[in-house]
């Protein structure tokens, strides 16, 4: 057996973040970007990646939402997941209850995130929305190679919305903080690995402080949040760094408390659209650092391992990809444009419900609420939990 890690990746460093570091200069370095090959840069250019190990998940997904005493009209918009080569989404059904209402499906025009939407007059009480389907999902694998990523100095326009840099609190201290993650006549690249870095040394994993916006001001300032701030702020740098990023909303299709989760993803030519989870390799790390079961050569090579897969590139099978950008109009409009949208978005009487974070202890009070069921084919592991995932057979 071997572990998952790039020979090239240094297994002696004595911290997480001393092995990151040497990964990522010893893939750099290890030969000129000039050398890579022509990139495709379109948008819309198909995932990359490899594909594996589909598991075929039933979901049964719904959201209980209770407006206001004597709401006149409560607006619900439910995103829907896409099917495309990384996912493949079939025999959608909905139903509301205990009102009927007809169902719109419409679809934003920036970012191309579709929507059911449900609107309810004069409601009594909570509504249900229901949505049940089946989704054929892939372990997605990208090797990232950073000797061949090209460098783009010109982006065609329409990558313009994934470029629009992010207002920071402190300009001044954010440039710092580029000033420090940019090496002297480093590549973009390089700079993007380092803007990783950076955010797993400052930032620490919280729910309770969260702001549930992929908000980089949050997360930069108060150096706390969960997936949304990580990625957030590292959709800010990479951006202020040069390569268009964004933020990719979906499902975790096991139980949990909160069944969404966010990742980063970074258009790295010719490899286009790539994946990234900051949060959840931090989190996995700081599991096997605290393992008393494991020694600590043990540790070296799993931290190692969990560090090579997030720089190579990985989406897991367990997730599912429902919305993809940041700050955009819903379909139809909102009365207001959204920062993210997780599971729904609802409003009452034209003010947002606020966002519920089940996964915080100290929220007692909820506008709406998710009920969620997931039934795979077969068994599955998680590959941020299960360290046997960072170990693959020897070809």
């Amino acid at each position: 057996m071997n572990i998952y890690v790039d020979s090239g990746a240094s297994r002696t460093a004595s911290t997480e973040l001393g092995a990151f570091v040497a990964f990522a200069l010893t893939m750099i370095f290890a030969c000129p970007l000039a050398a890579a090959e022509p990139a495709n840069l379109a948008v819309e250019l198909p995932c990359q990646a490899d594909r594996g190990d589909p598991i075929t998940h039933e979901v049964d997904f719904s959201a209980v939402v209770t407006p206001p005493y004597h709401c006149k009209v409560l607006r619900v918009w439910l995103p829907l997941p896409p099917s495309d080569r990384t996912q493949e989404v079939t025999g959608s059904v909905f139903s509301t209850f205990p009102e009927r209402v007809e169902m719109q499906v419409r679809q934003e025009p920036v970012y191309g995130n579709r929507f059911a939407y449900f609107e309810f007059h004069n409601p009594r009480g909570a509504q249900i929305i229901r949505h049940r389907f089946t989704a054929k999902v892939w372990s997605l694998d990208w090797n990232l190679d950073p000797q061949k990523i090209n460098s783009v100095d010109d982006w065609p326009k329409e990558f313009d919305p994934y470029l629009q840099p992010h207002a920071v609190v402190s300009d001044h201290d954010f440039a710092a903080a580029l000033r420090e993650i940019v090496p002297p006549a480093g590549s973009p690249t390089l700079s993007l690995f380092r803007a990783m870095q950076w955010i797993d040394a400052h930032l620490t994993y919280d729910h309770v402080n969260a702001s549930l916006q992929a908000d980089p001001v949050h997360a930069f300032t108060r150096r706390r949040g969960h997936c949304s701030d990580y990625h957030g702020l590292c959709e800010a740098m990479g951006r202020a760094l040069g390569y268009p990023t964004r933020v990719a909303y979906g499902l975790s299709l096991f139980p949990k408390n909160s069944p969404s989760h966010c990742k980063l993803e970074a258009f790295l030519p010719p490899y286009g659209w790539v994946s990234f989870d900051l949060s959840e390799t931090q989190k996995l790390v700081a599991a096997i650092q605290q393992d008393k079961g494991l020694g600590d050569a043990e540790k070296e090579q799993l931290i190692a391992a969990a560090r090579s897969r997030l720089h190579e590139g990985f989406r897991e099978n367990s997730w599912l990809l429902v919305t993809r950008g940041t700050d955009y109009e819903l379909a139809p409009k909102a009365s207001r444009p959204v920062r993210v949208v997780r599971t729904i978005y609802a409003e009452a009487d034209g003010e947002p419900l606020p966002e519920p974070d089940p996964a915080n202890p100290n929220q007692r009070e909820f506008a709406w609420m998710t009920v969620h069921k997931y039934d795979a084919d077969k068994p599955f592991k998680l590959p941020f939990q299960d360290y046997s995932t960072l170990i693959r057979d020897a070809e």
